[in-house]
């Protein structure tokens, strides 16, 4: 049984760890490391959960639920994945690296339950849901989103700005202006666009060289 329980937390973190490369081969919050220890984990917390106590069972009249401990890493898992979900002005990152953690626990109860084959088709699942639904589906999801920053000198260039990004085929979806305040006439404005594009290329060259050619206008910068 001791080789069964082995094999369990080895194909757990092999198939943790194959969810957390993709995650960090994107460069998202919880990478490989992340993935491999909450399948791991998980796997040998319903390992735990379902065998530790057999020796306890024997007692007449005692009674267990094994599904207790286990059921713990359900809502535990919950605080490590809030710790992914970063909320930045109107725009919300993590989210979909924290819905895989949560599964990636799943696949660790799965398969710590002697749940093989369940495991490793959530595994495939997650990993094509990853890497091919959004090339399938890439027609019609929403615009890209990214964003620009304008330095300027005058704020009065802000109507100028945003008749040349929807003359670009861009739309405005958040615009935010600080100023920073130096000597007699030296104050430096900083507008930060959060833009969607209606066309699948933007001519990123074109549009700096017809922003900068404004008046008043210093610097630029996509990102």
């Amino acid at each position: 049984m001791l080789l069964e329980f082995v094999l369990r937390l080895v194909l757990s973190g092999i198939l943790g760890a194959l969810i957390g490369l993709e995650r960090e081969k994107r460069l998202k919050e919880a990478g490989l490391r992340t993935h491999f220890l909450v399948a791991v984990g998980s796997a040998v917390i319903m390992i735990i959960s379902k065998y530790a106590f057999n020796d306890v069972l024997n007692d007449k009249g005692m009674v267990l639920d094994p599904s207790r401990i286990a059921a713990q890493v359900v809502s535990g898992i919950g605080f490590l994945g809030a710790g992914t979900i970063l909320v930045q002005r109107q725009s919300i990152r993590g989210l979909t690296t924290a819905a895989g953690l949560w599964a990636t626990s799943g696949i660790g109860l799965a398969i710590g339950a002697g749940l093989y084959t369940v495991g490793i088709v959530c595994a495939i699942l997650i990993l094509l849901g990853f890497e091919v639904l959004k090339l399938i589906f890439k027609p019609v999801l929403p615009n890209k989103v990214f964003h620009l920053t304008v330095y300027s000198n005058t704020h009065d260039v802000s109507n100028t700005i945003v008749d040349i990004l929807i003359h670009s085929s861009l739309s405005v979806a958040e615009y935010q202006v600080n100023l920073k305040k130096g000597g007699k006439d030296s104050s430096q404005y900083t507008m930060q666009f959060q833009l969607k594009n209606k066309k699948k290329e933007i001519n990123e060259n074109k549009l700096t060289k017809d922003l900068l050619e404004i008046e008043g206008v210093t610097g630029i910068k996509f990102y």
